[in-house]
């Protein structure tokens, strides 16, 4: 997998997300100078209109899923945007308040008081810090930049599309980020993490794993964190998060759950290929996406919103791509009803 011409594994985990967005919208890596001022600019847009705010808050108590707020909070944003070079403004404006809007809604949602984001750190840490109140150790913040530089783009998936489908038709950035938004919300395109580290823990020990597996296996259901519609070897950014996830459980967290991981994925691969031999439903980005995120301390409804704060980059980099080709997205279909019908007045139908 290729990201702005560089291999995943070579970047992923070494580059700062601030640098992955600045090769992405501008197709080169950031000098110093560069790479800080494109930060500065991008943090100082952090906060949220208090009209956004009370939306979110309106919401509270209502048990609302958290990408339904991320969806309405978006549409509050960009109408004070400068005439002059707009659409960059609003892209940044977009990038910046994508983890304030998560973390406000999760801290409203549970009755805590929105913390302000910070303009000193990097994108990564205010996501740790409005969440938690508190400034994470260089250890989570390094994970959660791999994750999020690992998932800032996918090719030509379901949400980037239809981000380039509202593009196209000259509509605005926010309109194209709000239709992702709606993409992304979709359980067949964003949302499977959580189910895959349920999984785990609804197995809880080792020795029981073939036999709860095994079980849903031949009750029909999925696996989730295991097969992909696109890649039908490994997913190479399950590699990538795999290593992360590795790196991060041995210096601070539970390595009880992580060797747990381990061995239901051991188990999994090989009941796979006995339940469906010539499929080769390898490992995806999404098992390894629930231990690394769970680790970190995110709450699991905060997952698919967290993958949005990373892909959010990736689709202004396709909009940015797609504003400049200029052309109309307006695929053909074929009609396959019933042809050669015969109009019939309503009193004789």
């Amino acid at each position: 997998m290729v990201i702005g011409g560089f291999k995943v594994e070579d970047v992923a985990d070494r580059a700062s997300f601030e640098e992955m967005i600045y090769l992405l919208w501008f197709d080169k890596l950031p000098n110093q100078t560069e790479l800080k001022e494109f930060s500065v600019s991008v943090a100082e847009l952090r906060e949220l209109p208090p009209a956004t705010l009370d939306l979110l808050d309106s919401y509270a108590g209502k048990e609302l899923n958290m990408m339904d707020a991320l969806r309405a909070a978006v549409g509050t944003l960009g109408w004070d945007a400068p005439k002059e070079g707009s659409d960059l403004w609003v892209a940044k404006r977009l990038l910046a308040t994508f983890p304030t809007i998560v973390a406000a809604a999760w801290r409203l949602f549970n009755r805590k008081k929105v913390i302000n984001p910070d303009p000193v750190l990097s994108h990564a840490a205010n996501y740790l810090y409005m969440l938690e109140g508190e400034a994470p150790n260089a250890e989570r913040v390094r994970g959660l930049e791999t994750y999020l530089n690992t998932v800032i783009d996918h090719g030509l998936n379901a949400s980037t599309f239809a981000a380039r489908v509202i593009v196209s038709t000259a509509s605005d950035f926010v309109s194209a980020i709000v239709g992702a938004v709606g993409a992304l919300k979709g359980p067949l395109h964003g949302g499977a993490p959580g189910p895959a580290l349920d999984m785990v823990f609804e197995i809880g020990e080792a020795g029981k794993a073939e036999a709860v597996l095994r079980k849903k296996l031949e009750a029909g259901e999925r696996l989730m964190g295991f097969g992909h519609r696109v890649y039908k070897v490994r997913d190479p950014r399950a590699d990538v998060l795999a290593k992360a996830a590795e790196q991060f459980y041995k210096m601070a967290g539970d390595m009880k759950l992580y060797n747990l991981a381990l061995d239901v994925e051991k188990v999994a691969l090989r009941v796979l290929e006995e339940h469906k031999p010539g499929r080769n439903l390898q490992t995806n980005v999404e098992f390894y996406t629930a231990l690394l995120l769970h680790g970190l301390g995110l709450p699991t409804q905060c997952f698919t919103p967290t993958f949005a704060i990373g892909r959010v980059g990736g689709w202004l980099a396709h909009c940015f791509e797609q504003r400049k080709d200029g052309r109309l997205i307006r695929p053909q279909s074929e009609y396959v009803g019933v042809s050669d019908r015969q109009w019939a007045e309503i009193d004789r139908r």
